[in-house]
């Protein structure tokens, strides 16, 4: 089964839209933890205990990811690409689209922190089925020998999300304290709905993956496609879970543990640190597929280890700008930081994905990037808010934080380089006569 030339495209275009609508509503959460979500639903006289907790539910969509990684990965494989991908928008944009009409805690007790970690919950399991087969979708319609650039448009839906969130979160922002906390912080999940809608239509035009259409036609598929690459692969998902830490846990670092830092530590306005970081994003989302292109051109696995590597670094310059509390300062420190994340971020979805066996993709790379986000992503916005707390006034600790994230995703990459490598098909014989000749 072949696609027309047009179809990697639209394949790409519907993995970019559909991301771009997950990832917003996975970061209005993040930005209401870091916001309003604390007052409204744990109220505490100790502002840390109660931001604490705001980010607690916050994780708890994080720890549901790996084993909807599982579900989703095992019926992806099963059963098809595009089906799931269809079942993951809805489920998203009905649960982001809750969240907005909960009770708060004066209204309903105990029952609103119930009901948003409950939805918190769905927006996780949404997440860990949408990853990898919107990943899937781009990569598997792709050209040959573009499958890594391809993959990509996928992973530029976060920071496309990321942008709506903040454009939603700064008009917001500007209302009157008590208009936000009443009613205007539901705003940006209810605008969910009529996302979801456009997304739907999006991926309804898309045809299902030739590779995985490849696998079913020759009746390849597997029974149980995760306990096979579970067993048979382990190695392949330890090391592609540890190369995505810093892609996970560095963004929610910068993008939301850096909210409450600098308002709470640094005393700075809400409104400066979010018009930071959305120059920050605006950036990244330029950055992302020059990185793509970049490392097509350098080879994908030496570009993510001097990336990683690099990453090593970068937190204690960051700092050091962050500091000053100057606009500038800021941005340009934020901004050294998640261009080098996102050039990470934008290579190692289709990198990793080459590394499993078709029959198997979807289960392989769902489990891997879920299990790798689940732990750091969710944990580090609560990691850095103890650390701030406990190091009043400090900054090392923080960056050093971030350096082990960088460390484990640069001991991932070099990993998974060398078992791509171990596993790589023999070239045949012909194949080398033709290319001496």
């Amino acid at each position: 089964m072949k696609s027309t030339t047009s179809t990697p495209r639209r394949a790409a275009a519907a993995a970019f839209i559909g991301t771009t609508i997950e990832f917003y509503d996975f970061y209005i959460y993040a930005f209401a933890a870091a916001l309003v979500l604390g007052q409204l639903f744990f109220p505490s006289e100790n502002p840390m205990l109660s931001t604490m907790a705001a980010f607690g539910s916050f994780a708890v969509g994080f720890i549901a990811r790996p084993f909807a990684g599982m579900v989703f990965g095992h019926l992806g494989d099963r059963i098809g690409r595009k089906k799931m991908l269809l079942v993951t928008i809805v489920l998203m944009g009905v649960a982001t689209t809750c969240i907005g009409l909960l009770p708060t805690y004066a209204q309903a007790g105990i029952w609103a922190p119930i009901g948003l970690v409950v939805l918190r919950l769905l927006q996780g399991i949404s997440v860990g089925g949408e990853w990898g087969g919107a990943v899937l979708m781009a990569s598997e319609h792709a050209p040959k020998g573009r499958k890594v650039f391809f993959a990509s448009f996928a992973q530029w839906g976060s920071p496309a999300g990321l942008l709506l969130a903040l454009i939603a979160f700064r008009c917001i922002s500007e209302m009157e304290q008590d208009a936000l906390m009443s009613w205007g912080w539901r705003i940006p999940f209810l605008m969910s709905g009529l996302l979801m809608i456009v997304g739907l239509a999006i991926r309804f035009g898309v045809p299902e993956s030739p590779e995985f259409a490849e696998v079913k036609e020759n009746d390849q598929t597997l029974a149980n496609p995760v306990l096979e690459v579970i067993t048979k692969s382990w190695k392949t998902i330890i090391f592609a879970a540890l190369a995505v830490t810093i892609g996970s846990g560095g963004f929610f670092f910068t993008n939301t543990f850096m909210i409450t830092y600098v308002t709470q530590y640094q005393g700075i306005a809400k409104t400066t640190i979010l018009n930071c970081l959305f120059l920050v994003t605006i950036l990244q989302f330029l950055s992302q597929p020059c990185s793509a292109l970049l490392a097509e051109r350098l080879g994908e696995g030496r570009f993510l280890k001097w990336v990683a590597a690099l990453c090593i670094v970068v937190p204690y310059p960051m700092f050091l700008l962050v500091q000053t509390g100057n606009l500038f300062y800021m941005t340009a420190g934020i901004t050294l930081a998640v261009v080098l994340l996102a050039a990470l971020y934008a290579v190692i979805a289709g990198y990793m994905a080459e590394a499993f066996e078709a029959r198997v993709r979807y289960s392989g790379i769902s489990i891997a990037y879920q299990l790798g986000s689940g732990l750091t992503g969710g944990l580090t916005p609560m990691v850095g808010t103890f650390l701030a707390g406990y190091f009043a006034g400090e900054w090392w600790p923080l960056a050093a934080f971030f350096s082990t994230l960088a460390l484990m995703s640069l001991i991932g990459v070099i990993g998974l380089a060398h078992l791509r490598a171990v596993n790589r098909p023999p070239v045949a014989l012909s194949q080398l006569q033709g290319a001496v000749s």
